[in-house]
Parts: structure tokens; C-alpha cells; sequence
């Protein structure tokens, strides 16, 4: 991987990115990271320039140009009119690096996970590492505003990925030559490259199977109680809310889900916890009872006639008994009682 000024470049070669020259932001040395992980562009050299004759000859060139037309290659976002989005329910105006993710993010998260691109796993995975990586990116690029008045969140960022790669440009009394500016994008280069990686391991082998498992305990969960309305995840430890809210949202199923059950394997108990209203709330669709909250062992044995207790919290949002049956005893009775 290089990264060259024209004036350094001394040969032609059969493929090259181009990106803009100076100060640099996060999108572009992302967008280019990505572009080298295309089988098209794999490894190739990055041409940083401002100068439309030397940008014309160019194979691809992103964020620069004042153009966005894929059949061309031309990957700008700047230019007045530009309104493009990612789609699929996402409304924050692309950068560079969510457009170049748009058109071969798909085919990047595929052979990452070795599986065809029209696969549902690579699509369920190419959505997630948008809502929760690429699109903080787009949206600090454009200067979108994360919260808008007292309405949720319009993207998620759960990085400072931007500031970082601003911090790599050259100081204002430092060197400011071409070559100190390209070694300096290269690291940004290696800084997102990085950090996109780490996200896509994490969404295709953590998050997909968690939520693959907690499908799996939707589709059982009459199994499980007649009522429908309490979940048995089949293994403990599995991340669920977020993917619960998203499955139930996706599946029309409302706010049916009231309590979800699974083993604690270090204490060898199990434990009965209650849905939020939404994932990160504190307020509960439906908390254990009131008369069962804050007590512990055979106290709570004898307030709820169910053996084996270990404990409710204080706020109602979960408790604890030493088997699977006496939890689902409990979630049972936390349906009917107030």
C-alpha cells in the first residue's frame, strides 16, 4: 500500500485511487481503506491531488472532483444538490467513505465472512456495521447533528473515530511537505482500516450469532409459556435487548415480550429479568411485583410461594432463583401480579 503526490508518481500504473491532497478527514482515508479491500482495487496506490488533470485519468477517486456517478467511479459528495443516503431506512447525507460503502461494502463484508453477497447473513452484517460504524462517519463529515431536540438519536456513534484521524494531520508549525501529509494519511489509512475491521469481526462472529439465538428463543417462545410473552434464551451470556426491540420491530410483533430467562453459569442460578421499553431504559414494559422488590432468599420465598428465590432488585427489572423452573414461576406470576 503507498501513498504518492503526482509529482512523485513516475509510472502509470494499471489501477489507482485518487483522493484529495492537504488536510484530511477520516472519510476519505477510510473510503480508501475500503477500496483496497475490493478485488479490484486490492493494494493498489492512492494518488492524492487536487488537480483535475491529474484526477481525469484516475481509475476511482473519492471526495474530491465535485461528481458522484458510479458508473464513472466518481465518488464526491461536496458538490450542491448532493442529497445521496444509504437507503434501507437510513436518512443521514453519505460522505465519501459511506459511499464507497454503499456500492462495495457488500462485496468487502462477504469475503470477510466467506459467504456469497446475496447471503441474509452478509446483508443483516452490512446493515449493522453501517448503523453503528459507518454512519457516525457520515454524519460528523456532514455535520450532522446526532440529537435532534428530545427526538432519539439520528445515528449511532460509538466511536470518536473523526477526531483521532484530524489529530494525524501535521501540525500548523510542523512539516507541511506533500511527503510528511502522505505518511501521515497512510497512518489515518491504517487508523480507520483498523477500527473497520475490529467492527466487522465484531458484528459477523458477536452480534449476528446473539442475534440468530435470540430469534430462535422468539420462535420458541410459546414453548416456553402459552401466553407468549416470555422468552428462554438458549445460551447464557448472549447479549438480547437490542436485538430483541429490532426483531419484534421487524416482525410486527409490538411490545408482546414482557420477561426473558437464562442461566447465570458463574452462579449456577438463573435469572428472570424484564424488557425495557426500549434498549438503555431503565423503565421496564412490565417489572416483577411490587411486593417482591428489594427481597431476598426465604423472604421472597414466603412473599411469592415460589422456593428456591435468591433475590429481586429494588426497581423490579430482574431477580434470581436457583432454577430454571422457579424463574419461569416467577415471570409467570410477574404477568399476572401488580
Amino acid at each position: 500500500m503507498s501513498v504518492t503526490s503526482p509529482s512523485t508518481t513516475t509510472k502509470r500504473k494499471m489501477v489507482q485511487i485518487g483522493t484529495h491532497n492537504g488536510s484530511f478527514h477520516c472519510d476519505e482515508a477510510l473510503g480508501c481503506y475500503l477500496l483496497q479491500k475490493t478485488d479490484r482495487f486490492k493494494d493498489t496506490e492512492v494518488v492524492r491531488s487536487r488537480d483535475q488533470e491529474v484526477l481525469k485519468d484516475l481509475d476511482i477517486v473519492i471526495d474530491v472532483g465535485g461528481v458522484y456517478d458510479p458508473k464513472l467511479e466518481r465518488y464526491d459528495h461536496h458538490q450542491r444538490g448532493f442529497t445521496e443516503v444509504f437507503g434501507h431506512g437510513f436518512v443521514t447525507k453519505l460522505s465519501s467513505a459511506g459511499l464507497v460503502y454503499k456500492h462495495y461494502g457488500k462485496e468487502i463484508v462477504a469475503a470477510a465472512m466467506g459467504q456469497p453477497r446475496d447471503s441474509p447473513a452478509v446483508e443483516t452484517t452490512w446493515l449493522a456495521v453501517y448503523k453503528y460504524f459507518m454512519e457516525a462517519v457520515d454524519g460528523i463529515d456532514n455535520g450532522v447533528n446526532q440529537y435532534e431536540s428530545d427526538k432519539p438519536a439520528r445515528y449511532v456513534s460509538n466511536t470518536n473515530l473523526s477526531s483521532r484521524v484530524g489529530n494525524l494531520n501535521p501540525p500548523w508549525n510542523g512539516d507541511q511537505s506533500e511527503e510528511a501529509s502522505n505518511a501521515q494519511f497512510q497512518k489515518a489509512m491504517q487508523l480507520t482500516g483498523h477500527e473497520f475491521s475490529d467492527a466487522l469481526e465484531y458484528y459477523s462472529n458477536s452480534w449476528l450469532p446473539a442475534r440468530a439465538l435470540v430469534q430462535e428463543a422468539l420462535e420458541g417462545r410459546h414453548k416456553v409459556d402459552p401466553s407468549g410473552q416470555i422468552i428462554k434464551l438458549p445460551v447464557a451470556g448472549c447479549p438480547w435487548k437490542e436485538h430483541l426491540a429490532q426483531l419484534e420491530e421487524e416482525q410486527k410483533l409490538g411490545d408482546a415480550i414482557k420477561f426473558c430467562l437464562y442461566e447465570d453459569t458463574r452462579a449456577h442460578t438463573w435469572r428472570v429479568q424484564t424488557v425495557p421499553v426500549e434498549p438503555g431504559s431503565f423503565q421496564s414494559r412490565k417489572a416483577l411485583p411490587k411486593a417482591w422488590m428489594g427481597l431476598r432468599d426465604k423472604e421472597l420465598d414466603a412473599e411469592s410461594g415460589i422456593s428456591g428465590c435468591v433475590f429481586v432488585h429494588a426497581s423490579g427489572f430482574i431477580g434470581g432463583n436457583k432454577t430454571y423452573e422457579g424463574t419461569l414461576e416467577m415471570a409467570k406470576q410477574g404477568l399476572a401480579l401488580p
